[in-house]
């Protein structure tokens, strides 16, 4: 099993979310966070005075998947979140030992 965070831009969490659904993705965690890579960030303007925004918005999606999956759902979410503009985001995939449904006690691949 692997644990799958995709770091995507806000406006594509609809898009992705059904591009998942459609992959036969079952369940995911999706949480608001702020960062900032070779993007940088940018200057804005508010009632005339400049300030820097150094963390940008984006949306963290958390999935586990088996391992025969892995590729087929990293594609999806490439094809689903990706603009080609510098700030699309990243995946990062890792081993997952265990998982255990707490209202079942079911184990591992049954858990999911």
């Amino acid at each position: 099993m692997k644990k799958i965070e995709a770091v995507i831009k806000p406006f594509k969490l609809e898009d992705v979310k059904d591009a998942l659904a459609q992959a036969g993705v079952t369940g995911m965690t999706v949480s608001d966070v702020k960062g900032y890579g070779r993007q940088q960030g940018h200057s804005e303007l508010y009632r005339g005075a400049e300030y820097v925004v150094d963390f940008l918005p984006k949306i963290k999606i958390d999935l586990i998947v088996a391992d025969d999956s892995v590729d087929s759902i990293i594609s999806v979410i490439i094809e689903a979140a990706k603009t080609g503009k510098i700030g699309d985001g990243k995946i990062f995939v890792s081993p997952v030992e265990k998982i255990v449904r707490i209202r079942t006690g079911e184990q591992d691949e049954e858990a999911i």
